[in-house]
């Protein structure tokens, strides 16, 4: 896959590092030059510019990059500016750094995909949340093994988790099922949450919108979800 992380800060810096040793292709912008010089061996590309300049991120290769994120942090003037930019250039996926609460509503009026909390997660967290397809959120066990969350591939919509196969197929151990319900709540308007189905049952018949919990190794949950969800 190929990104664009603006800012090379601890953050943007360990993530595009770690994008990078995962085979895929990063273009990593700042607007010090000691920073894109101190990282050009280890990063795809670094390049030198200010990305709130319009005619400056033209030059970037837009179209053929799957997620921009921007990871500016001491800045929120130029993570807001940035944001909006990349927002208005109609990129893929947009991912954006959130400082504090009033930072991150001001990136959710924006339009922003998603908003990323590096003092809560790390990048490595990250780095397997944005390679993998579809993967709402991730949980490393160890160097080899992690629990993940992801949406029920189109195909296996209506067929029980028996059916599928998860463990004889994929070497996979579904933990649970997260499905989302409409709640009517004393005061407000109706909204969606999430509940948790206990523990996941093999006769469990699998609905649009499903996230499935699964357990195994980095290898097999690659696998399952390179192959299976599109």
């Amino acid at each position: 896959m190929k990104y664009i992380i603006i800012g090379l800060g601890n953050f943007g810096a360990s993530l595009a590092e770690k994008l990078t040793a995962q085979g895929n292709e990063v273009f990593a912008v700042d607007t010090s030059k000691t920073k894109v010089d101190a990282f050009k061996e280890k990063i795809t590309y670094t390049v030198q510019l200010d990305a709130t300049d319009e005619l400056a991120v033209a030059g970037l290769p837009l179209k053929e990059t799957d997620i921009v994120i921007i990871a500016i942090g001491e800045d929120q003037g130029a993570n807001v500016m940035a944001t909006a930019l990349f927002k208005n250039m109609q990129v893929k996926r947009l991912v954006s750094r959130a400082i504090n609460p009033l930072h991150e509503k001001v990136l959710q009026a924006i339009g922003v995909d998603e908003i990323v909390h590096p003092e809560e997660e790390t990048a490595e967290r990250w780095a397997k949340k944005l390679c993998l397809v579809n993967v709402v959120d991730s949980f490393e066990l160890s160097d080899d093994f992690s629990i993940i969350e992801a949406t029920v591939p189109n195909e296996y919509i209506g067929k029980t988790l028996k059916e599928v196969g998860f463990r004889s197929k994929y070497n996979l151990l579904v933990l649970t099922i997260i499905k989302q319900v409409t709640v009517n709540p004393l005061l407000g308007s109706p909204k969606t949450e999430n509940q948790v189905q206990g523990v996941a049952s093999a006769e469990h018949v699998l609905e649009q919108g499903d996230i499935l919990v699964l357990y195994g190794s980095n290898k097999d949950l690659q696998h399952f979800l390179k192959q299976k969800v599109r």
